[in-house]
């Protein structure tokens, strides 16, 4: 009997002991800097940075750790259980050659192509945390000065500037792109001067949105601050945006393709938000083709001459169903409007109407006061 008892207990303590190291494991964390990578805001890190990321993963996974310092990088690729942590004074900063971003397989403005990746890339991943106090920049504003100056250069002889036409579009890496994941937390980052779009949300169920500060200089173009594209079940507290065009976008695909998809954005909760400027708060399309429905935004405000705090805008060929959308408790300050409401929005080179037009209903707007311009 006390054998038994005696190997009962030997197994209990190796059950126990490798449950311990198992959990272990998964909490170790990587830093960059162990695996070659340099925070002189020089030297370019993207192999340093993933090699990192791929032996995380390789070991069973843990944290990936962006220390002090400012590290230059291209696109990184997340894995399975390998989270991303930025510590304070850390700033992961894109670098600003196109070669340093591949084209995947993504969506771009509502239809699926060949796009850009991000500077950031979690595809196909469940469970994961990108988090810290640390920065991540997208050296938008270095963006934005090249292609004005490839638009518009002098002649030789130094008179007026001509434009210059591009050769090919290749896009600008949008900052954060999490696509077809689960589960995923983006929490207390300091998100700074996307290229393009900041926080990307395809595909994805299950994702909580906490605590960002998300900023951008006010002439990047499309420098939305969180655009959520067909998902489920997303929760966005406690941020705050001040970009160069929606604050939040929420979208579903466009025209053909999205008809196509036919993937809605829905279940999206928006709360204890301040989006300060922006061309939009939190923006209903104008991608609408796979429909968005039951979103609620609540308790928020909207200040420093913001667009448009409440906005649906679409166009004829999109189509889609736009229903259950609650803003609640909405303090305004100073806005240029209080709403926008523009089924014809942008209509450039536009295409045949759907054979449904999009259809917004049960729209709902509740204690909202302020002060707006128009």
């Amino acid at each position: 009997m006390k054998r038994r008892i005696l190997a009962l207990s030997i197994i209990l303590v190796s059950i126990t002991f490798l449950y311990a190291f198992r959990v272990t494991q998964s909490g170790k964390k990587y830093l960059i800097t162990s695996y070659g990578a340099k925070g002189d805001s020089s030297t370019m890190n993207t192999k340093a940075i993933q090699a990192c990321i791929d032996q995380c993963s390789a070991d069973g996974g843990g944290t990936v750790v962006i220390p002090k310092g400012v590290f230059i990088s291209g696109a990184i690729f997340l894995k399975n259980k390998v989270n991303l942590l930025v510590e304070k004074e850390g700033r992961l900063k894109g670098s600003t050659e196109q070669a340093d971003y591949p084209q995947v397989n993504t969506r771009w403005e509502g239809e699926e192509k060949l796009w850009t990746a991000a500077l950031v890339n979690a595809f196909d991943l469940d469970g994961i945390r990108l988090s810290g106090e640390g920065t991540i920049d997208g050296s938008g504003d270095i963006w934005t000065q090249r292609s004005m100056q490839r638009r518009s250069r002098p002649d030789s002889a130094g008179s007026a500037p001509q434009p210059v036409n591009p050769v090919v579009r290749l896009g600008k890496p949008r900052l954060i792109a999490i696509q077809n994941c689960k589960h995923i937390t983006i929490a207390d980052l300091h998100l700074h001067n996307e290229a393009s779009w900041g926080l990307f949300v395809l595909y994805s169920t299950d994702v909580e949105i906490a605590n960002l500060n998300i900023t951008a200089e006010h002439n990047i173009p499309s420098s939305d601050g969180i655009d959520i594209d067909s998902g489920n079940k997303i929760h966005i507290t406690g941020t705050f945006i001040d970009v160069n065009d929606d604050c939040i976008s929420i979208k579903s695909g466009k025209d053909e393709d999205g008809l196509r998809v036919n993937r809605p954005s829905e279940n999206i909760l928006v709360e204890k938000c301040h989006f300060a400027y922006g061309h939009g708060g939190v923006a209903m399309g104008s991608e609408t083709s796979g429909g968005i429905r039951n979103v609620e935004i609540r308790n928020c405000l909207v200040d420093s001459g913001n667009w448009a705090p409440i906005r649906f805008k679409s166009q004829p060929s999109r189509g889609g169903v736009v229903e259950n959308i609650t803003y609640r408790d909405i303090v305004l300050k100073d806005t240029r409007k209080a709403f926008e409401f523009n089924m014809a929005w942008r209509m450039v080179n536009p295409r045949p109407p759907a054979k449904v037009l999009p259809i917004v209903r049960n729209i709902r707007i509740i204690n909202v006061s302020g002060t707006a311009d128009a």
